[in-house]
């Protein structure tokens, strides 16, 4: 199953995210089948670019969203 979710990239106090489609048990930081878009909450105002087409794609192929990026696609 997949899942639609952040994994995070930056260094410890320069925090940015990727929202990523991924297998299930991957691990966070492991190889996505597909990168969806980028979020930088570290900049005023926050920036979040994201191809709403290919989150909507995955949504129909079954793709789960987490938490998180859930919060992000609203």
């Amino acid at each position: 199953m997949l899942k639609i979710r952040l994994s995070q990239t930056g260094t410890t106090n320069r925090k940015a995210y990727k929202i990523i489609a991924i297998e299930e048990g991957k691990r966070r930081e492991g190889k996505p089948v597909e990168v969806l878009g980028t979020y930088n909450p570290l900049v005023k105002p926050p920036v979040l670019t994201l191809n709403r087409e290919r989150v909507s794609y995955w949504k129909s192929m079954g793709a789960q969203v987490s938490p998180g990026a859930q919060k992000l696609l609203s």
